[in-house]
């Protein structure tokens, strides 16, 4: 029996006012598993944003770390692909603002059935800019479903955000889900990285997960092909999608970076609802 006492800590004071007023500096926030409030350039973006309570039978297994309401008014919001764990339509109606959703190829008819029509399909390596940040669509070796008859009809992926014109703002790569694949090191050859939001969970068992989901240690290759500056982990602690667990998840993450020697402070642990932001990197 797996032991999943371990959960992710939550923040015991989200920036909440904070965030709802800052228009000038860099923020990256954890809510949980692959979504984040990233403001950058005054802009409000959201990645994935899934508050549901529980994935098919399971419970969710720590809370979000801000509550939609909490949220400033949203501007952009990034689908990586199809996933229920990625794509929740409930949550994305509880957004405030009103947003352009940025998806990829294949999913805007799913989206105008659903009566967000303010969404923008984006293939491989398009690049589209709003309010000066420029948005870039990026491979990554996942797959796509939501029924039966589905399978890939839609495609996945990850965003890299960054100033649209010269800026000493940072960049910030959110890689979505995908196994461990080379077209890490072409992503870091193309572009410069200073901050890979990158998953460590859901790889158990390893023969069957590969292909769709890294292992801590796959994630870390990932983040020195990269070249990223700074490593934030994302993609545990929310939800049971396969057989290992966050502890786990964290602690062969931890070995491997000691393994390599890797300057921890490179390596950013958010708590649920936590903040980075420019005051404090």
């Amino acid at each position: 029996m797996k032991d999943l006492s371990f959960t992710v800590p939550r923040a015991d004071n989200p920036r909440i006012e904070y965030l709802q007023n800052n228009r000038s500096h860099l923020t990256i926030t954890w809510i949980g598993h692959s979504t984040f409030l990233i403001q950058m350039n005054g802009c409000n973006i959201i990645t994935d944003p899934v508050w549901a309570g529980r994935m098919g039978i399971e419970k969710r297994l720590a809370p979000p770390g801000l509550e939609p309401k909490q949220l400033p008014p949203i501007d952009i919001v990034v689908i990586s692909h199809n996933h229920y764990d990625h794509l929740h339509f409930r949550s994305l109606r509880q957004l405030p603002g009103n947003p352009l959703y940025l998806i990829p190829e294949g999913l805007y008819p799913l989206f105008a059935r659903r009566g967000l029509r303010q969404a923008e399909e984006m293939s491989w390596w398009q690049q589209k800019e709003y309010n000066n940040i420029s948005v870039t669509f990026l491979p990554a070796q996942h797959w796509s479903r939501r029924g039966i008859w589905d399978i890939n009809a839609s495609h996945w992926g990850g965003f890299l955000f960054a100033p649209a014109s010269s800026s000493s703002s940072p960049s910030v790569y959110f890689a979505g889900d995908s196994g461990y694949f080379s077209g890490f090191r072409e992503i870091g050859g193309k572009f410069q990285i200073d901050y890979a939001l990158l998953p460590i969970g859901a790889y158990e068992p390893e023969w069957f997960m590969s292909m769709q989901h890294m292992t801590p240690e796959e994630a870390v290759q990932a983040f020195a092909d990269l070249k990223a500056r700074h490593f934030i982990p994302m993609h545990y602690g929310s939800f049971r999608l396969a057989d290992d667990t966050p502890r786990e998840a964290l602690d062969r993450l931890l070995a491997e970076w000691e393994k390599r020697k890797l300057p921890n402070e490179q390596l950013i642990l958010l708590k649920h609802g936590e903040t980075l932001s420019k005051e404090n990197v």
